[in-house]
């Protein structure tokens, strides 16, 4: 799975900007979908035709990533930007950054009063090489996404883009191993999260499903003077109870519970006390819907170092499989 991992997780795409990200996504699950569409806002669907008279179930994982857009180059050719999502000014001296054609920024910030402070988004800059205004190859309103090459350390992997390329990756390898189920089940492969859930918006108010399960990462608890959470590193998918936005819906938890245990499989229980997911635009789009969410745990979300733990991945893909190749009874 590590080979599929790389692929998603070193490409580009910011929110508001997936489409090759949504083209290396669309090549691995073709084979295995009955049914391919891309609706208006560029969310990728693929249905999965039930063969009972199961629900119409939702799976939604993002494929965009947290990123900048430039916003002003000055007359040296140094590029001015803000945020796409939720980009924290602490991890940015120093990284790397990549634009749709390729090419490769230094982020650094103005001089600091001392060691121990960090400047705003607004006095941070890019440098691309340019001397001036006129030679930059970059213009106002271009999106960059973060550049950091994967890393397999063991059991722990560590990328850039955790959030929520590996929710992606959940969601393909669940699609490819669902042999049989009797649910119509809709794989959502959604824009925008980062910026609103607005790409899960529009699929769930059009799908109208029984049922939607969010794929996503998770904090943990289980690191020097980190916050307190009940999540770990390696002990198993996290089912989400509630989140800053959200209640999940009891009995699809108890659903997820029951199938993790019957199976065997490691999980935690979630209670993430800011942030949300897909799961919140699922829930009370359209006529609203039973929503949760499995949660990948992952250190450091929103750094260019997000950590995973292989075990947790595989057995998020074993409680999807568990959960939707059988009767969802709420």
């Amino acid at each position: 799975m590590n080979e599929l991992i790389q692929k998603l997780v070193e490409a580009y795409g910011p929110s508001g900007f997936e489409d090759g990200m949504r083209e290396v996504i669309q090549a691995e699950i073709e084979a295995y979908a009955d049914e391919i569409w891309v609706d208006a806002l560029g969310n990728l669907i693929a249905r999965k035709k039930g063969d009972g008279d199961g629900l119409k179930v939702m799976v939604a994982a993002h494929m965009d990533e947290i990123g900048v857009m430039i916003t002003h180059i000055t007359e040296k050719g140094f590029l001015r930007f803000t945020n796409i999502g939720g980009v924290f000014p602490h991890n940015l001296m120093g990284a790397r950054v990549q634009f749709a054609d390729g090419t490769v920024g230094v982020v650094y910030s103005e001089k600091l009063d001392g060691r121990d402070k960090v400047h705003g988004l607004d006095k941070h800059y890019i440098d691309v090489g340019a001397t001036s205004r006129d030679d930059c190859p970059i213009e106002v309103g271009a999106a960059a996404g973060f550049k950091r090459s994967f890393l397999a350390q063991g059991s722990q992997l560590v990328a850039k883009s955790m959030d929520d390329r590996i929710g992606c990756v959940v969601g393909i390898e669940a699609l490819k191993r669902l042999k049989k189920t009797p649910h119509d089940v809709y794989f959502v492969f959604s824009v925008q999260e980062e910026v609103g859930t607005r790409g899960a918006q529009t699929a769930a108010n059009a799908l109208n499903a029984d049922v939607g399960i969010a794929l996503d990462v998770t904090g943990t608890g289980d690191t020097p003077e980190g916050r307190t959470m009940a999540v770990g590193l390696g002990d198993g998918p996290a089912i989400k109870v509630k989140d800053a936005g959200m209640i999940s819906h009891a009995g699809l938890v108890r659903v997820m519970r029951a199938r993790a245990e019957e199976a065997g499989i490691p999980y935690q229980l979630e209670v993430l006390e800011g942030g949300s997911t897909d799961a919140r635009a699922m829930q009370i789009a359209s006529a609203g819907c039973a929503a949760g969410c499995i949660s990948i745990p992952c250190r450091y979300v929103h750094s260019q170092s997000e950590i995973v733990d292989a075990a947790d991945v595989e057995n998020s893909v074993k409680l999807l499989v568990e959960i939707l190749g059988r009767p969802i009874e709420l």
